[in-house]
């Protein structure tokens, strides 16, 4: 059983109020939820939607046909028409979203207590939301499907909340950023339980005062996690070079969305893959990290923390607009990595310095640190095979291997349950893992979220493993994957 769901409107007619109030309701009563965001760069009006699918089967991602169709506006029907199955149900009129909310829990037949418990959580405008919710529940007569009511224990969070909490159970003690999206939310999650969690959280004039602010406080023993777009990434890796150079472990953030300069503001894609692992010059030590869900954001900057204080480095976790701002159903726990703070009060130092941490210009100490940095390279390789640096899914020892990386592993999983292929998930960009003998003399297909395919050429890079242009199945068009026509592109690549 599957069902998807597309709530549409204009920006401040509610359809993500009514998307989370039905996505919660379902986890609770243990059905598998995902939903994904699709908005323009508009503070009202424009077209919003989300795209809502369930199951009471594991759900990682959206399919691109509608079962319902909730048209808060006119224009939502007729955007969406072709998308819509032959037995859709569209459900619109000129009522107030919390009305379509009682006919969509009467058309799924949840029961009403459902919704009202929802309404009561929500804690707004109660009186009024019930009034127009028992309105819709009332007046609808139809019923697609009788739900089973039981009992769920999963968490419901997108991949921004996943930053988030990681960052908070790692012991963050400062968050500086500049409000940029989709990096944006992680300032409101964090600055809301700042007092709580005791940690500052604070919104700098631009990112060129947020990565130095960063710096010096990290430089006092805190720990620090700055956070950002590709746009405010670039103004950062001059710090991130100073970072790299004085030995200040630090945490940054780089949430990404299609570019270049502007791109396309509030829409999705995996192109900064590059300037994550090259950003700022010379030679100098970093961790890149990419999870795939909620789950592996809080597991991932865990490790992202811990590295960096051990090994007093720059650690970039790499996440997009689809990742942070979509809704997973998150049944496991996450394994956080705990460390301890490892800056002191010393002299630090943006030049080549000797053991007083005075500048120098010796060449053999300017050789000695060099070579201390490359050794040190070696160390965080062998401390990082202690992790899993990939996840590994579908039939292992197939001889059809996919690799992909980020947000797109939700996709490829709900794609490839049927097909006999082996799905390897990289989560560590740098130190990139060995995956050399797992692709050698396989038919390996590449899956992203952009145009050049920068994990392929990473893999060429790494292993002298070329995939050729026709196994590349790349999507640059902002939008994510739907995985029903990843589904028919992958038996494309595999001759069916």
């Amino acid at each position: 059983m599957k069902y998807t769901i597309l709530f549409g409107g204009e920006a401040g007619q509610g359809p993500n109020i009514l998307t989370n109030i039905l996505g919660q309701a379902l986890v609770k009563q243990g059905y598998h939820v995902f939903y994904s965001r699709d908005y323009q760069s508009l503070i009202r009006g424009g077209h919003n939607f989300n795209v809502l699918t369930f199951s009471d089967k594991p759900i990682h991602s959206n399919e691109s046909k509608i079962d319902i169709l909730v048209s808060l506006d006119e224009d939502t029907e007729t955007m969406h028409k072709d998308s819509l199955k032959k037995e859709a149900v569209v459900l619109k009129g000129h009522d107030e979203n919390m009305y379509y909310a009682g006919r969509l829990f009467k058309l799924l037949g949840l029961n009403f207590e459902v919704l009202e418990q929802e309404l009561k959580e929500l804690e707004k405008r109660f009186e009024e939301n019930m009034k127009e919710a028992k309105k819709g529940y009332e007046d609808e007569r139809d019923c697609v499907c009788q739900l089973k009511h039981g009992k769920g224990d999963a968490v419901f969070m997108n991949g921004n909340q996943g930053i988030s909490e990681g960052a908070v159970k790692s012991g963050l003690d400062i968050y500086y950023a500049y409000p940029m999206t989709p990096a944006t939310p992680v300032l409101g999650e964090l600055a809301e339980v700042q007092e709580e969690k005791n940690i500052l959280v604070l919104e700098l004039e631009n990112e060129i005062s947020v990565i130095n602010a960063g710096i010096g406080s990290a430089m006092t023993g805190a720990k620090v996690m700055v956070g950002t777009s590709g746009g405010g990434f670039d103004l950062m890796t001059e710090g991130i070079s100073l970072a790299g150079m004085a030995e200040v472990p630090m945490v940054i953030y780089l949430s990404q969305r299609p570019g270049p300069a502007t791109g396309v503001a509030t829409y999705t894609a995996q192109g900064d893959l590059n300037i994550a692992r090259h950003s700022g010059h010379g030679e100098f030590n970093r961790i890149v990290l990419a999870p795939g869900n909620p789950k592996e954001c809080q597991e991932l900057i865990s490790q992202a923390f811990y590295l960096s204080q051990i090994f007093a480095i720059p650690s970039i976790i790499i996440s997009d607009k689809h990742l942070g701002e979509s809704f997973y159903t998150i049944e496991e726990k996450p394994k956080i990595t705990h460390s301890r703070k490892l800056a002191s009060m010393m002299r630090y130092n943006s030049y080549e310095k000797d053991k007083e941490g005075s500048a120098t210009e010796n060449p053999e100490i300017i050789k000695e640190n060099i070579e201390a940095r490359i050794k040190k390279n070696k160390e965080i390789e062998k401390e990082t095979e202690k992790v899993d640096r990939v996840n590994v899914y579908g039939k292992k020892h197939s001889k059809n291997v996919i690799v992909s990386w980020g947000s797109t592993k939700g996709a490829i999983l709900d794609a490839i349950e049927d097909l006999d292929v082996e799905f390897i998930q990289v989560l560590y960009i740098e130190p990139f893992p060995d995956i050399k003998k797992e692709l050698e003399k396989k038919n390996v297909i590449l899956i992203e979220n952009n145009a050049t395919g920068m994990l392929g050429e990473l893999i060429a890079e790494k292993t002298g493993i070329f995939i050729e242009d026709k196994n590349k199945i790349l999507k640059y068009d902002g939008r994510p994957f739907f995985h029903d026509e990843l589904k028919k592109e992958i038996e494309g690549r595999l001759g069916k």
